[in-house]
């Protein structure tokens, strides 16, 4: 009797450890066949789990979950709303994640190997097994963003130079995901449907989803490529003039305002005069292309959103001969030249790091449920736009306009700033204005690239008379006196991970 028993029980446990084996090969390997196979079912699985946090730098909340009580079981929440919300992107019934919910899925989901079930005990008593993401974004940095823009239309987009971290990234108008995320799918409709056909789009990310004439702010890339082409240096000198004739046509490119500038390279830079530039322009032809290219203009921008960046746009190679002209509004940042605020960015921190551009990311690392980090996103170099030297001559150039210049008012007491303004002509209507700016120079910690579009509201003194010293300037100073700062932990931020919690 008690063999047959032990066979009994033998066969009972072997039945049960094959039950349990073909559980875990079902969650663990086979888990994203069968959901390609069956997405509705997919979809409601996802719904129906718990799903990590996304928390800034500091630690505050930018998405949850909580539970409903419904045949969803959770829903996701946003804290922060607008704040963040073209970075956290939207995880609904009512559309495709986008931004960090949908780069960031697997991880949030707990689908990655490193974050899946690591035990058969774990299996058996159902341990989340989500993950924690972790953004480079400072939020007292979105704050400061959003506040110096003041409801003006425009964008904010800060770097740290040397690891590509993006420390803040704020478009005005921006969206609540919050409303996206209800369950009831009529709602969710109703609230993006409203997003939708708002004239202002809240929905478009434009700091890095729309392209804008950079102005001015691209005399960094046309002196860089004169620089390091060889075609001229900081002492080379060009005509005063307050015009400058085009060849193969009987137009002329104007300074600002009329404005009478010249002399060598360094003064007309610190004065930003376009007659010296559009020269540039011409001198260097072809060769402008190259460095364009060097930059990553044209190119896909290798950032961690969706949806991605759309590539900046520059004059196309073999037309230099046939399109003079092109090239030099080219220098000057106009024509055929068009940039995502991302862009000017990247411009930018490639001479703050020595001529490299590191390829721009927005998670710093990925926890799992009990705090530990399973993957810290490093520096990686996206490509070199300059020489080191090329890049120590154009800082220095950026350093006058701030110093005494046309960028005067990004000046911070006791921190050397190296910047460059831009006002860029826009058909339709007053011009947009930009500023790009790093510092402290000798030893950079962030760069960053506002636009203001159409020079913001025309009552607060803008209009067809702002300039990008004016308008932008005083915007990336706020900014940048935050970010100079060590950041505040959030209130219980640390070791924070899980996905699921009350709505207390």
């Amino acid at each position: 009797m008690n063999a047959r028993i032990r066979r009994i029980g033998f066969a009972l446990l072997s039945l049960f450890l094959v039950l349990a084996g073909q559980l875990t090969y079902l969650q663990i390997v086979e888990a994203d066949d069968l959901a390609r196979k069956d997405p509705a079912r997919a979809i409601l699985k996802t719904y129906a789990e718990a799903r990590g946090p996304i928390l800034t730098a500091e630690g505050e909340v930018v998405a949850r979950s909580v539970p409903t009580g419904d045949e969803f079981r959770f829903r996701r929440l946003y804290p922060l709303h607008s704040l963040f919300g073209h970075v956290s992107g939207r995880f609904s019934l009512s559309g495709e994640p986008t931004g960090v919910e949908a780069v960031y899925n697997s991880a949030l989901a707990g689908t990655r190997e490193d974050l899946r079930y690591r035990s058969l005990g774990d299996l058996l008593i159902g341990k989340e097994h989500t993950g924690t993401v972790v953004l480079s974004i400072r939020a007292d940095a979105q704050r400061a963003a959003r506040d110096a823009l003041a409801g003006r239309r425009g964008s904010v987009v800060a770097l740290d130079p040397k690891t590509g971290e993006v420390l803040a990234l704020y478009s005005e108008p921006s969206y609540d995901p919050e409303p996206l995320s209800d369950h009831d799918a009529g709602a969710a409709r109703r609230a993006f449907d409203t997003f939708n056909s708002d004239p202002a789009n809240p929905m478009l990310p434009r700091a890095w989803r729309e392209v804008y004439a950079p102005g001015s702010t691209f005399k960094i890339v046309t002196a860089a490529s004169a620089i390091e082409q060889g075609v001229a240096d900081p002492e080379r000198d060009f005509p005063v003039l307050t015009e400058l004739e085009l060849p193969l046509t009987d137009r002329v490119l104007r300074n600002f305002g009329g404005s009478r500038c010249g002399g060598t390279l360094a003064e007309s830079f610190r004065r930003s005069c376009n007659t010296t530039f559009g020269q540039l322009g011409l001198d260097l032809g072809e060769k402008l292309i190259t460095t364009l290219d060097a930059f990553g203009i044209g190119e896909d921008v290798p950032l961690d959103l969706l949806p991605a960046p759309v590539a900046s746009l520059g004059p196309e190679p073999g037309t230099f001969k046939a399109e003079q002209p092109t090239f030099a509004f080219a220098g000057i940042g106009q024509g055929d030249v068009a940039v995502t605020p991302l862009q000017m960015a990247l411009v930018t921190s490639a001479i703050a790091n020595d001529g490299v551009i590191m390829a721009p990311h927005v998670v710093q690392e990925i926890r799992d449920v009990d705090g530990v980090v399973v993957d810290r996103m490093g520096p990686e170099a996206w490509r070199r736009a300059v020489s080191s030297a090329t890049a120590a001559t154009v800082r220095d150039l950026m350093v006058s306009v701030v110093a005494s210049g046309t960028g005067t008012r990004a000046q911070i007491s006791g921190v050397t700033v190296a910047g460059k303004t831009g006002t860029a002509q826009a058909p339709g209507g007053p011009p947009h204005t930009w500023f790009v700016a790093f510092a402290p120079a000798e030893d950079p910690q962030v760069a960053i690239a506002v636009l203001v579009e159409r020079g913001g509201d025309p009552a607060a003194g803008a209009g067809d008379d702002a300039t990008g010293g004016r308008v932008a300037a005083p915007v990336a100073k706020a900014v940048m006196e935050v970010l100079l700062k060590p950041p505040t932990p959030a209130a219980g931020a640390e070791g924070a991970s899980g996905g699921s919690g009350d709505d207390g």
